[in-house]
């Protein structure tokens, strides 16, 4: 776990894990209406929830709703130029 906390700090993962969370609920939906089984949007939904909580265990007083916009504005600036 120690080589991961060196490229990923618990915003970033955070903000990975909404957005993965997010972009896999149209696939869902699409799946489900195709009468498919969403099973890639099953594992992109798993993938973004492991992210989140090793965001929430990383960072020392985790993490609340209002934080969230917080975390989107600190890592969109830091890759801004």
């Amino acid at each position: 776990m120690g080589q991961l906390s060196k490229y990923l700090d618990s915003e970033l993962a955070l903000v990975l894990g909404v957005v993965f969370a997010l972009l896999s609920i149209p696939s869902i939906l699409s799946a489900v209406t195709d009468g498919r089984s969403p099973r890639a949007s099953a594992l992109t939904i798993l993938i973004a929830g492991g992210l989140i909580l090793y965001a929430i265990q990383t960072n020392p007083g985790g993490y609340s709703i209002g934080d969230v916009p917080h975390a989107f504005v600190s890592v969109v600036a830091r890759f801004m130029p």
